[in-house]
């Protein structure tokens, strides 16, 4: 028999924006309980893109991006008799987020010679020009 499914916890809103999907993002951003760290770093990535765009709310934009980044559909494995295949499933939209975030980040992180908030603006950014290091996942979202 299978367990329960684990409730989840109420999240902790961001202090500034007021957002549960900035205080995810912290949340995977984070290293070694570096809360405070990641937070300074998502706000000042906030900051830069309020700069380029204007007219937009800085956390629309990451919401666009995520949504652009996020895959539609992907590929499990599935045992049947001997032989194991590729199935594809829909995503759903928690393992969505959880993925569109940590391509967001990794590709943020690959960059080097800036600082961490500037590397993860542009890479905001990029997303919702459907462009950037992220493509590279596009063919998920068939």
């Amino acid at each position: 028999m299978r367990r329960k499914k684990k409730e989840k916890r109420e999240l902790v809103l961001d202090a500034i924006y007021d957002s549960s999907l900035i205080s995810k993002l912290t949340n995977h951003l984070m290293f070694s309980g570096k809360k405070s760290t990641a937070q300074k770093i998502i706000w000042g990535a906030l900051e830069e893109i309020k700069k380029v765009k204007k007219t937009e709310s800085p956390v629309e934009v990451l919401e666009s991006a995520i949504k652009n980044v996020t895959p539609m559909v992907e590929i499990r494995p599935r045992r049947i008799g001997g032989a194991t295949y590729q199935v594809p499933r829909e995503v759903q939209p928690d393992r969505g987020f959880s993925l569109a975030s940590r391509w967001l980040i990794s590709a943020a992180r690959a960059k080097k010679g800036k600082p961490m908030a500037k590397k993860l603006a542009e890479e905001i950014l990029l997303a919702t020009k459907n462009e950037g290091a992220d493509r590279a996942f596009a063919h998920f979202a068939w």
